[in-house]
């Protein structure tokens, strides 16, 4: 993760929680095998922040979805293969790099990991207060998952 980025991921995050206090919980995403885990949460100025650890396991992917904010992630292990609705990759990230996702169904995308090891994720959540963590997407039309 570029140093800019995990210092305005940190900021969020540390600002988000003075102003709330932290909540743990468990969820898991619509990909098969792929689970989540809630680190921590807070909702500020109506957003809501939200600290979530995503595993994603060998030849597995989340699944075709969108988001209504932004995503700011960074991959503690593993590869993640990131592809559009063009159904070309438009990003590898690997273990230590960083990316970012916009707000919005007209970017669908899914994220896959082609390797044999499990991907781990840490991603910060910017959601309109009380929006879903993802809304599923139809396949676009790829020959994948």
């Amino acid at each position: 993760m570029n140093k800019r980025m995990r210092v305005g991921m940190v900021a969020a995050v540390a600002a988000a929680a003075t102003l709330a206090g932290a909540v743990s919980a468990e969820a898991t995403p619509g990909g098969p095998g792929v689970t989540g885990k809630i680190i921590w949460q807070a909702t500020v100025g109506g957003r809501d922040y939200i600290l979530r650890q995503v595993t994603i396991p060998a030849g597995q992917s989340t699944g075709w979805h969108f988001h209504d904010g932004t995503l700011y992630g960074f991959v503690e292990k593993g590869t993640l293969s990131h592809y559009d609705s063009t159904c070309k990759a438009d990003g590898v990230h690997r273990a230590g790099g960083s990316l970012s996702e916009p707000a919005g169904p007209q970017y669908v995308h899914t994220g896959r990991n082609l390797g044999t090891t499990p991907v781990v994720l840490d991603v910060l959540y910017v959601l309109p207060h009380g929006a879903p963590l993802s809304q599923d997407a139809p396949n676009p039309g790829c020959d994948f998952s």
